[in-house]
């Protein structure tokens, strides 16, 4: 037996997830405590991370955490994890992906269709805002920053004739009677990673490692890394309007992306690309043969991506 510390942001969502974790490692046999920090990410309320440092907010404490040995591993929601970590830590484990969806959250409307014109919707994801931009362009997009509970206080309060979620958090804390329509793929595509748990830790140490393995759902880390494939190599980040969703089937891991423009001033554009995959390597690759492909198609469109000319 092992005793370890995990370290997690303290929302309820978040300890939802780090204790998921910590039932299933003492199911193992082994002897773990919770270690609860607030990110810079969980203070910083009044602006969009792409405005502030990006999904990196919502993590680096617990990084400090691990690098200081004040916790052996940090649990996150996958799509706030930075696409490339730091030197000496490592993603150890992906678990078995929840609903990958968003969620359509309304008190007063059962589905976006039926927003009247001009309607304010919250979200605080820029890929979002795109996507609900090319589906009902006459909405009013407005900004929503904080934790799950943060959020649907606000809807409840008025402030929003509906927000967008990740179905995956909802269902996760037992509110799944809050979802008043689910957005398909082809009608709203995920962001790579939803849905998906990620367990960090340092490099070193193999011992974590190995206690993490029977965690591990390999369908799920082999979609991820395709996904996650396609942010790292259009630069992606909270900073760009960008999609990317795999679904794998036998060996044929079939994967789809989009770019969209926040202003809605350029048609969305989508691709796919499909491929036999074997492990995380050929996954990434397919990942990158799909940013290549989304590159192309958005140049075509007259669209930038200036950080990457």
């Amino acid at each position: 037996m092992s005793k370890f510390t995990i370290a997690t942001r303290e929302s309820r969502l978040a300890m939802w997830q780090a204790e998921h974790v910590q039932s299933l490692l003492r199911g193992m046999g082994h002897a773990v405590d919770l270690l609860g920090m607030t990110t810079q990410g969980d203070q910083i309320l009044d602006r969009a991370l792409s405005q502030v440092g990006g999904k990196g907010l919502f993590v680096k404490e617990l990084e400090v955490a691990l690098e200081l040995g004040k916790a052996d591993l940090a649990v996150h929601s996958l799509k706030d994890v930075p696409m490339e970590l730091p030197e000496g830590f490592a993603l150890a484990c992906v678990m078995q992906r929840e609903d990958p969806r968003d969620a359509f959250v309304s008190n007063k409307f059962a589905s976006l269709d039926i927003l009247p014109q001009g309607a304010v919707v919250g979200t605080s994801s820029l890929r979002r805002v795109a996507l609900l931009r090319s589906l009902r362009p006459d909405l009013k997009i407005e900004a929503l920053r904080g934790n799950l509970d943060t959020r649907l206080r606000k809807l409840d309060e008025g402030q929003y004739d509906a927000i967008v979620l990740a179905a995956a958090g909802l269902k996760r804390l037992g509110l799944s009677q809050r979802i008043r329509a689910i957005f398909e793929p082809a009608q709203m595509l995920p962001a790579a990673g939803q849905g998906a748990l990620g367990i960090e830790v340092r490099s070193a140490r193999h011992d974590v490692v190995q206690a993490l393995s029977p965690l591990v759902h390999q369908t799920t880390w082999l979609a991820v890394a395709a996904e996650r494939a396609v942010s790292k190599a259009m630069g992606g980040s909270c900073s760009m309007p960008l999609a990317a969703y795999a679904t794998l089937l036998g060996d044929q891991l079939s994967i789809e992306a989009a770019w969209g423009d926040t202003d809605n001033k350029l048609p969305l554009v989508r691709v796919r690309q499909q491929a036999a995959v074997t492990d995380l390597t050929s996954a990434a690759a397919l990942g990158q043969r799909a940013a290549a492909s989304l590159r192309e198609a958005v140049y075509a469109q007259g669209g930038r991506l200036a950080h990457l000319e």
